[in-house]
């Protein structure tokens, strides 16, 4: 594997938030957990207890007087100290929250804990032992708030974190399809495609965590952000309650459309009624949550053109349930499940007249969508002794994606060539696609205390299957319809046949999986009581295999480092400066193994056409030559003329320095500045010339790297050996004017460097009010936005078409799509009294930046994508033609998006029941500026042709609509 040295940047200011307390030993803690530190008199007795729960330990101070409690299960604790048999200080009451460290020192050390009581369930300490950035979030935080109850919409209220395109959210500057989701600790992340994740039922949340750099080597697998969540668990009080969610078509004001007009039809009827209870099974020991989420979804639209109108239903059914066993204080065995199948029903119809909604429908199909899967894990926590403790976790996540109608199996897919490229008979179906993706999961950490240093360690191990199945549809056969010639597939033309038809099947159908693996090592080092090093190394290893299972990508040794510190100032956590920097991967989706490495089937056969039957289906005749099946026979083929031998993988280096000062004991803020460079790209570039001989075909591998390939060395059109393509300098074969071949050419590198800086504010709640403002300057640039492309709508990850020849990105250097410049985030909550709560948040950002595509360029004649556009004499030859260059993103800019949102609570208890009504407004102001626009200033293959489409409109802010929640609790 080639060397990947960690690159010089700059470091810039860094973020922080919140309350603080004093520090003590260093205290890190698990995806799943929090951890309890503190200084107390040495040798003291310290015992943690849940009171809910019963859950309890005890743990003996060091010669030092440290404690520590790590993996604590997140909730409230209480805190109580024993030296010599006598109190030290009182009892009190303390909040774990996930991934964070709270610090308490009684009766010694840099503070008492009577100087820093703290009571409640809603505070947010600055842990001093953490060099990372993120944000936690409680759902009953949320709760106060407008926002939309799905995972994405919590994650937005983090700094430098905007929504992009194909449903998801940007990280700093970072695509997409660069992110990783956990509940749990169970990875639940789209692997085939890296865009999205599992759709866990909203209620079942206790906590969400958002990480938005810096995370510790715990974590990989990313190059964006982490959304780590932990759900609801049982307690000895037997509780449960109703909920009921209504978003009616009423509360939705009309949506604009394409070409900014009012959407003839774009409305939808979404209720959720959700059901739970918990409770203990056996008190103190063993218990329970459970949920069942009734939802009903009625999306209605028209498509662009108004020809069709779409009436679609869903009510599916999701559940989720979590048992925790608290064996001993010592030994606890967590299991947690959820299901998220859905089913998306679909009609069809006709509209007549076409520019008339209100006109007769004539019913032309069904599509049924069905997503979703069964996810579930088992999780065994071990306090093994007062300094080492052990985690242990295996689990299984599934995701289906199966799309189909009525007509794909009635229907077969007919065009005559003679007179047009559209469909004859009764679908335009061109791919019938079912999918299967199957996580298995398992990982080890542990945690052990040595003296001034925390040892933190594991394996992380995933096996990551997809199942695929892909066919035309009718009766798997494509039928088309030509003129004949003389010759028909190199069989001369019977006499008296003037037309023939090409079948075509077309087939990919296997499982395909890959194996990703990781072990890290972690120190954190207390240097002095006031500073703390982290020292980090995550080794990973990524393997692809092809449909028979060998592997054709595996990257392996692909070291991680990470370091971080953290300085107390004051030593009083009311101050602390912080830094860090790391690297980190990004895997190769699965959606590589299938379009790549399968068993892939494009049999062509041809007959002399005999006329149409009943049902347009063309009648076959004579076969005319031999069955073609040289594109793809059906089985796995040989891909090392087609993968680098020796790929790099994907990675990122990040910078981040920032700090956080406690105001007072309710205000807080922080700054910090992050640098983000992203190296490497895995893509499909068209290989024109080895170096040696003039080949052709599409290989994957890094742009602007050398390229290790099976191919021909002896120019007889057979591959026979490996060679090295440097793709910096060749690779693409350049022709003179009269078509002879002159040399070779190369790509530019991947680039894309995120610099930000973030500025954080907060006031946290009180019971009375809180308030929360972020500002983001940030500047993404480059030449890659990362494994999907959002200005061109190419969802394929490391498929994309921004290498597939030189000049897509040649001199292509500019802003990105996920450039916003500037992002602002408001939020806050107010209760004017015991039942009346007020929210209100803010989400301003400016608009992402503008290209403009050509389809030529001024150095060979291929016509496909570029940043460059004929600006005079595009009718004359090439070399006459002027072109001119549009860096990318120096068109212009989309209006600034505002998305204000409003709500109020009413809330009233009766006896043991508590009541609440919560109406809520989203983008309130109904601003539906564009968010998306048309590119291509050029049509396709059409040099000097202006798109007559240019910078209209393709996609808009979501109309304002209304939400009504009513919760009945006991």
């Amino acid at each position: 594997m080639k060397k990947n040295a960690l690159q010089k940047s700059t470091l810039w200011l860094a973020l922080g938030m919140a309350l603080s307390m004093p520090l003590a030993m260093p205290a890190f803690a698990a995806n799943t957990d929090g951890s309890l530190v503190g200084h107390v008199p040495a040798g003291a007795q310290v015992t943690v207890r849940n009171p809910e729960t019963g859950f309890e330990r005890t743990v003996t101070a060091d010669a030092d007087g440290s404690y520590r409690f790590p993996l604590l299960p997140v909730g409230r604790y209480t805190v109580e100290v024993q030296s010599g048999g006598a109190a030290v200080g009182s009892i009190q009451t303390v909040t774990i929250s996930l991934g964070n460290a709270t610090t308490h020192d009684v009766g010694t050390g840099p503070a008492t804990l009577e100087a820093v009581t703290v009571t409640g369930s809603s505070i947010s300490p600055i842990d001093v032992s953490s060099t990372e950035t993120a944000t936690n979030l409680t759902i009953e935080q949320i709760d106060r708030l407008p926002v939309q109850r799905d995972a994405l919409s919590v994650a937005l209220l983090a700094p430098g974190v905007v929504r992009g395109e194909f449903g998801g959210v940007s990280f700093g500057g970072s695509s997409v399809a660069e992110n990783a989701v956990y509940v749990n600790g169970l990875n639940i992340t789209d692997f085939y495609n890296r865009v999205g994740f599992s759709t866990v039922p909203f209620n079942f949340f206790q906590e969400f965590q958002v990480k938005t750099g810096g995370y510790s080597v715990e974590f990989g697998r990313t190059t964006g952000g982490v959304l780590n969540t932990v759900t609801k668990s049982g307690t000895n009080d037997f509780k449960a309650g109703a909920q009921l969610v209504y978003e009616p078509d009423w509360l939705q004001s009309e949506q604009q459309d394409n070409p900014g007009r009012i959407s003839r039809y774009d409305e939808f009827d979404r209720a959720a009624l959700n059901l739970w209870a918990s409770g203990a099974i056996v008190k103190d020991k063993l218990f329970f949550f459970g949920m069942y989420e009734a939802r009903k979804y009625d999306p209605r639209n028209s498509d662009d053109t108004y020809d069709t109108f779409f009436d679609g239903r869903s009510n599916p059914g999701f559940w989720g349930a979590k048992v925790d066993w608290q064996i001993t204080s010592d030994h606890v065995i967590s299991a947690m499940g959820f299901s998220d199948k859905t089913k998306l029903t679909t009609d069809e119809y006709g509209i007549e007249p076409a520019q008339d909604l209100n006109g007769a429908r004539i019913y032309q199909n069904t599509t049924f969508n069905e997503s979703g899967g069964d996810n579930w894990n088992l999780t065994y926590t071990g306090y093994l002794t007062d300094t080492f403790t052990m985690k242990a976790m295996y689990g299984e996540n599934s995701r289906t994606s199966d799309i189909h109608s009525l007509t794909d199996d009635q229907c077969s897919l007919v065009q005559d060539r003679r007179v047009g490229s559209g469909f004859l008979g009764c679908t335009s179906n061109t791919a019938v696609i079912a999918r299967a993706d199957d996580r298995e999961q398992y990982r080890l950490d542990f945690d052990w205390q040595l003296g001034d240093h925390l040892l933190r360690f594991g394996y992380d191990h995933e096996n990551n299957t997809s199942f695929y199945n892909q066919r035309y549809p009718g009766d798997g056969r494509r039928f088309e319809v030509f003129e004949a010639g003389d010759e028909v597939n190199g069989v001369p033309t019977p006499d008296g046949v003037d037309a023939y038809v090409r079948t075509r099947e077309v087939r990919n159908e296997g499982n395909f999986e890959t194996v990703n693996s990781a072990y890290y090592l972690e120190d954190n080092w207390q240097i002095t009581d006031n500073f703390l090093l982290n020292i980090g190394i995550r080794n990973e290893e990524f393997d692809n295999k092809n449909g028979e299972g060998v592997s054709y990508i595996k990257m392996d040794n692909m070291w991680a480092p990470r370091l971080g510190f953290s300085w107390d100032i004051l030593g009083d956590s009311s101050l602390k400066i912080f830094g860090n920097v790391g690297r980190y991967f990004l895997p190769v989706a699965n959606v590589i193994n299938i379009k790549q490495a399968g068993p892939f089937l494009d049999r062509r056969t041809f007959y002399v056409f005999e006329g149409f039957d009943e049902n347009n289906i063309p009648i076959l005749g004579e076969q005319l030559g031999d069955v073609d099946d040289s594109q793809g026979d059906g089985t796995v083929p040989d891909v090392r003329g087609e993968v680098d031998a020796d790929m790099d993988p994907v990675y990122q280096d990040e910078l981040i320095l920032g700090f956080q000062k406690q105001i007072d004991a309710n205000w807080s803020f922080g700054a910090r500045g992050i640098f983000r460079k992203l190296t490497n790209a895995i893509d499909d570039m068209e290989i024109t010339y080895n170096g040696l001989c003039e080949v052709g075909g599409f290989i994957m591998g890094n742009p602007g790297e050398v390229a290790t390939i099976y191919s021909d060395t002896d120019c007889d059109g057979e591959n026979d050996a490996f060679v090295d393509i440097d793709t910096r300098n060749t690779g693409w074969a350049l022709y003179d004017v009269d078509g002879n071949f002159v040399g070779s050419t190369g790509w530019m590198k991947p680039r894309r460097d995120y610099q930000a800086m973030e500025l954080v504010l907060d006031r946290a709640w009180d019971n009375n009010w809180s308030f929360n403002a972020s500002y983001t300057l940030a500047f993404s640039q480059g030449n890659a936005e990362g494994p999907v492309n959002s200005d061109t709508d190419f969802s394929d990850s490391g498929r994309t078409e921004a290498f597939d020849n030189p000049w897509v990105n040649f001199n292509a250097h500019g802003y990105l799509p996920n450039d916003r410049r500037h992002q602002i985030k408001l939020n806050g909550t107010y209760a004017l009294n015991d039942a009346w709560e007020f929210g209100a948040t803010l989400d301003g950002r400016s608009g992402r930046p503008v290209s403009v595509f050509g389809v030529g360029n001024p150095f060979d004649e291929t016509e496909f994508h570029s940043f460059y556009v004929c600006t005079a004499n595009c009718d004359a030859s090439h070399p006459e033609r002027t072109y001119t260059l549009f860096p990318r993103g120096s068109e212009d800019r989309l209006p600034w998006e505002w998305d204000v949102g409003a709500s109020v609570t009413y809330k009233h208890s009766f006896g043991a029941s508590d009541l609440s009504v919560k109406f809520a407004v989203f983008n309130l102001f109904d601003r539906q500026v564009v968010n998306e626009v048309n590119e291509d200033r050029e049509l396709a293959n059409a040099i000097g042709l202006i798109n007559p489409l240019y910078g209209q409109g393709t996609g808009y802010q979501a109309a304002r609509y209304g939400q009504i929640t009513v919760s009945l609790d006991f």
